[in-house]
Parts: structure tokens; C-alpha cells; sequence
């Protein structure tokens, strides 16, 4: 199940959400791994990836600003930009440019906090932009919890496209995180999940004065947790839910 597109436009152009897609994917460019020598990309991520055994010892404390915009590889930069992508563009529409960016930022920065807690004197190189992507998924459910994304699901030789309610796919997603974060060590590498699990929460957390603003859960009642403006139609968005349509 892989989410590919949702059905909430942004009224505003995403100006800071683009931004940072172009960086990481600038940054990527210069740090890939076929154009470096393996020293050369070693030496990047002792500087830059956030390595839990170096803060413990009271070093590099800027990596947890600069791990956000490293990527092990061009899946993984491409699955990022690509919840970026997804769900940015809605929570700068409602935050603003600047909040957004300072959200971003701060959600990133709590996320690698929470993967450094869960192994402090771990020696692998955490990078990535999906913690703080996480805190923006986070910030997305608490505004647009019924907005319907669209997921590419497989099993095994079926593949179809189909939306579901954000609730539904940001919560298993969660559910995956916290279930993976607890059942995995930490401190062996592989997926950063209580960076995923953290940033998701603390960006919850960060969206909540937007949404109270908004009237809070007024704002539901009144948008019935859709997007405040007409959804998107995709030809390809096929489902085999019936839709069950409300007797006034």
C-alpha cells in the first residue's frame, strides 16, 4: 500500500514546499555516491548524518539540521520528496510559508532527537527528510482527517489505485512505526522508525495552535474533516467501496 497522490489542491502555491524539495534533491546531486569516492562519502556522513555516539559525546549537534537533507539512494530520496510532495502543500496553506518552514525544521530536528533516545551510543549515520515529513503527515491528519488519498495497493500480480480517507493510511502508517520502533534495536541501522514515530508526533503536536485557531474541532464540524475546497478528481481512482450518500 503506497500512497501516491491526495485529493486536497492547495489554494496557495507552496512556495517553501518546493523549496525544499529542490534542496534535498541539490544536495543528493552533490553527495551521490556514484560520483564520490567511498572516503569522499564517508567523510560527508561523519559530518553531516546525525551518528547518536558523536552527540553523546558532545559533538555535531548542527547534524541534526543537516541529516534532514542527506539520502541513502534515489529510492530513498524519491519516496521522501514524494510524501513531501503529497502532503506539504496543504499544511503550508495553512500555516503560511514561514511557520511551515520553521514547522519543517523543528519537527525534523524533533524527530532525529527521538531516534537518538532510542540509542545513544549507537555508531550509525541516521539521515534522511522522512522524520520531518512525518511531523508534516502528523500535522496533515489533524487537519484533513476524512481528505481522501489515493494509495497504490499490490497483492502479489494485482495492482490498483484506490482512495481511502487519510485517517486510514496515516494511521496504519503510524501504527507500523510505533509496532516496528519497539520490536526492532534501534542502535542496528536499517529504517529510523522512532524518527518516523517521534516526528509524526511532535508534528501533531506543532499543528495543534494552527488547528485551534481554525476553531478546532468547529473546524471539523464545519469541513466535516474534508479539505476546505472542492476535492480533486482522478479518472484512475477506482474504488469497490460503495458510496453511501446522506439523507437530509
Amino acid at each position: 500500500m503506497f500512497p501516491i497522490r491526495d485529493h486536497n489542491p492547495s489554494g496557495t502555491t507552496p512556495i517553501v514546499t518546493y523549496a525544499l524539495i529542490l534542496a534535498n534533491v541539490l544536495v543528493f546531486a552533490l553527495s551521490n555516491d556514484m560520483l564520490l569516492s567511498d572516503g569522499a562519502l564517508s567523510r560527508i556522513y561523519y559530518d553531516y548524518a546525525m551518528i547518536p555516539a558523536r552527540i553523546s559525546t558532545g559533538e555535531n549537534y548542527n547534524a541534526f539540521v543537516t541529516s534532514m537533507f542527506l539520502h541513502g539512494g534515489l529510492p530513498h530520496l524519491a519516496g521522501n520528496m514524494l510524501f513531501l510532495w503529497i502532503f506539504g502543500d496543504n499544511l503550508e496553506d495553512q500555516m503560511g510559508n514561514v511557520q511551515f518552514g520553521l514547522f519543517y525544521l523543528a519537527a525534523g530536528v524533533g524527530a532525529g532527537l527521538a531516534q537518538y533516545l532510542a540509542a545513544p551510543w549507537s555508531g550509525v549515520p541516521t539521515i534522511g527528510a522522512s522524520g520531518a515529513i512525518a511531523g508534516v503527515m502528523g500535522g496533515y491528519l489533524l487537519f484533513f482527517p476524512r481528505a481522501r488519498v489515493d494509495i497504490l495497493l499490490f497483492l502479489v500480480v494485482f495492482v490498483r489505485v484506490f482512495p481511502v480517507p487519510a485517517w486510514i493510511m496515516l494511521g496504519l502508517w503510524f501504527a507500523i512505526q510505533l509496532f516496528s520502533g519497539f520490536s526492532i534495536d534501534a542502535s542496528q541501522g536499517g529504517v529510523a522508525y522512532w524518527a518516523h514515530a517521534g516526528g509524526f508526533l511532535l508534528g501533531t503536536i506543532l499543528a495543534l495552535p494552527f488547528w485551534l485557531r481554525r476553531g478546532a474541532t468547529g473546524y471539523w464540524r464545519k469541513t466535516e474533516g474534508q479539505p476546505p475546497h472542492p476535492a480533486a478528481q482522478y479518472p484512475l481512482a477506482i474504488s469497490s467501496v460503495p458510496t453511501v450518500r446522506r439523507r437530509r
